[in-house]
């Protein structure tokens, strides 16, 4: 699942006229980088979540024929759910199987992060007794995370198992402090942690708060890429930056 439905307020005046996802880099849309990154590495079955320009979204999907991909909308255009809201809806109209883990990702993140090397790590099982113990034979989800410097961080225990959230601007923590990595935005959840996910009350939450708060009973694992390289289009005076990190990637 691609999150994709966000107002992008941080790019106006860009987004006055168009969704985050269509902002153009290198000659492609943030959307068409991540769907093609997905498709490369055998995923081809994709949901996409939109709310600001929905329909710019959807006939670009159309026209590009999703770009080699099967692409199914989950239309957010009513409200806005966040993450763990928008992960929960597309579960519950029946956008995505039940059975199988599913790979969510933000639309504006794009990295050199090898998405094969991930699946595999995903489906290789953990050598660690005590987690063995905890996970019932189900690969753990994993949290694509990484040593750069930023204010907010996910901690980290020494078998690399979710603990806790610290602001180190704020001195805030939730949960325990343990190694101190930096979400990227990408994760793969198994199929515990999406039950979970879909037993939430809540219509509109964050995926972030809902790790901290099934991290004691559901296993959620640390993936630090080798030699990784990201970047979060997140401004208007980073676009020539990032078309030239988009550039990069080819």
């Amino acid at each position: 699942m691609i999150f994709a439905a966000g107002l992008g307020t941080r790019l106006k005046p860009l987004t006055d006229t168009m969704p985050k996802a269509l902002v153009p880099l290198a000659g492609k849309p943030l959307l068409q980088w991540q769907v093609e990154k997905l498709r490369d590495a055998g995923i081809t079955d994709i949901v996409v979540n939109v709310h600001h320009f929905p329909d710019q979204i959807i006939d670009a999907v159309r026209a590009n024929n999703g770009w080699g991909t099967n692409i199914r909308i989950s239309d957010e255009r009513d409200q806005l759910l966040d993450t763990g809201g928008g992960l929960r809806k597309a579960f519950k109209d029946g956008l995505l199987g039940t059975d199988e883990p599913v790979l969510a990702c933000n639309v504006d993140i794009l990295s050199n992060i090898d998405i094969p090397h991930l699946i595999d790590t995903y489906t290789s099982a953990p050598s660690s007794s005590s987690l063995e113990g905890r996970r019932g034979g189900v690969s753990p989800s994993l949290l694509v995370v990484s040593e750069r410097q930023t204010q907010r961080y996910l901690c980290f225990n020494g078998e690399d198992l979710l603990c806790g959230w610290t602001n180190i601007a704020t001195g805030e923590q939730k949960g325990f402090d343990g190694r101190h990595l930096a979400f990227s935005g990408m994760q793969i959840l198994n199929d515990d942690t999406l039950s979970r996910l879909q037993q939430i009350d809540e219509t509109k939450f964050s995926l972030i708060p809902f790790y901290l708060e099934i991290m004691k009973e559901v296993p959620l694992q640390a993936y630090v890429p080798s030699g990784y390289r990201m970047m979060d289009v997140g401004k208007i005076d980073q676009i020539t930056e990032a078309e030239l990190f988009a550039e990069s990637l080819k």
